[in-house]
């Protein structure tokens, strides 16, 4: 479930034809039912899957329809709809438009709803994690997350065993990783030890908050969604001192590594150890390295900390029948995912009592270190954001290429952190 802004790393598939991409509910009329349309970013396979579990949702009033979208084309046609009002009732959607939309007032507010919910379909059955980071400043909820990102380390155990390294496992430290690092870097082929990916990488400053709240520290920023302020203190100065010292003598891949085919340097063990998500879990599992491998959760210092992410699916204020699109999707969220997920095990569902077909379908194929790690990071006793989600966010990554990673490189020295906080508390203070 790879994100990109807020789309999952599931290959997508084309779009049905333009006619079908109307928004909004027909309302139905006297003597039919109501249409309900999905819009999704899967692969058509999974589309497959999801259309064949929505046709057993029963509801004599309620006709369902999916609309499908490429998840490379998602974004464009995402904006085009909204800007011609013409969203479908129930569309797939990152964390970071869910808090832009809702703010400007476009989303149907679940809050309520579901506070008091129907059964067991209530708040405090997800994830606690992704429904507060789903809730604006004001408490709205402009959908509900759907699915779980959660991240750590794989790491090739054929290379650790050959190294006589003991297997990354929930409560090493990060001081174990930078030596287990140095100690595979260019070996079989692998020039570092560690190479992180694209979205996960130690480049960005949310990997560091992880080391500064682990070891009691305080985080990167305050909240993710609505920030009053960025901050390093000495204990994110002491992670990031580590992370510059294992870049400097070889263990650790520089900013600007170009990490864009990674999964298969390490699927071919050129690449001992790596950042990235559960997702990969369901990638492995069809093309079936050639090395054993693992996956782990991120280093601590004390305390488990973890990034976290969700994914959702949104609802626009002018849907025709939001009792009809509610039904839908407490479906898609209790029902849809146990048909899905078994054949492509690529995320854990926000909503808890619908996990249980994510990790057997991960027993079943004997990915027993992803159950671990995931129902590790689901517990994790802290968290922390993978990205601020502002409509500023761009800037952080542009001021990040500038005047961090530089820090990283050792091309500016560590005593240029308290400028680029300050840089980005500028952006915070414009924002708000």
């Amino acid at each position: 479930m790879k994100r990109t802004l807020g789309v999952t790393a599931l290959a997508c598939a084309g779009l049905l034809a333009a006619t079908a991409c109307s928004g909004g509910s027909d309302g139905g009329s006297s003597d039919g039912p109501v249409t309900v349309k999905v819009m999704t970013w899967e692969s058509a396979e999974t589309n497959a899957a999801i259309k064949k579990a929505l046709a057993d949702f029963k509801d004599d009033n309620v006709k369902v329809e999916l609309l499908e979208t490429p998840s490379g084309q998602y974004g464009d046609k995402l904006a085009s709809l909204t800007q011609a009002k013409q969203l479908p009732d129930l569309f797939w959607c990152g964390n970071d438009t869910e808090q832009q939309y809702t703010s400007q007032g476009l989303l149907v507010d679940w809050a309520d709803k579901l506070q008091k919910g129907d059964g067991d379909f209530k708040a405090d059955k997800f994830v606690p994690s992704a429904i507060e980071n789903w809730k604006t400043a004001d408490g709205q909820m402009g959908g509900l997350p759907s699915l779980m990102n959660t991240y750590g380390v794989w790491y090739n155990a054929d290379a650790f065993t050959a190294a006589g390294l003991p297997l990354p496992k929930a409560g090493w430290t990060w001081d174990d990783m930078y030596a287990a690092a140095a100690k595979l870097a260019n070996k079989n082929g692998a020039k570092y030890g560690l190479v992180a990916d694209q979205l996960t990488g130690p480049d960005g400053p949310f990997t560091m908050s992880m080391y500064s709240v682990s070891a009691g520290g305080a985080p990167f920023t305050d909240n993710v969604n609505h920030p009053t302020k960025a901050e390093a203190d000495d204990k994110y100065k002491e992670g990031v001192e580590k992370l510059t010292a294992a870049i400097k003598n070889g263990s650790v891949a520089p900013p600007g590594y170009d990490a864009a085919n990674v999964q298969s340097l390490f699927a071919a063990g050129k690449v001992p150890m790596t950042f990235g998500g559960q997702w990969l879990a369901a990638g492995f599992q069809t093309d079936k390295p050639k090395i054993k491998y693992g996956f782990a959760p991120f280093p601590q210092v004390q305390t488990p900390t973890t990034l976290y992410d969700s994914v959702g699916i949104c609802t626009p204020q002018y849907t025709k029948n939001q009792d009809a699109t509610y039904k839908v999707l407490e479906y898609i969220n209790t029902k849809v995912w146990d048909a899905v997920l078994p054949a492509s095990p690529v995320a854990p569902p926000a909503y808890t009592p619908a996990q249980t077909s994510y990790f057997d379908a991960l027993t079943k194929a004997q990915q027993q270190t992803v159950v671990d790690t995931v129902k590790a990071d689901l517990s994790a006793e802290k968290t922390v954001g993978v990205r601020f989600t502002t409509q500023w966010a761009s800037q952080v990554g542009d001021l990040t290429t500038a005047n961090y990673q530089p820090i990283l490189s050792g091309k500016k020295p560590i005593t240029d952190l308290p400028a680029y906080v300050d840089k980005i508390n500028g952006l915070i203070k414009q924002g708000s």
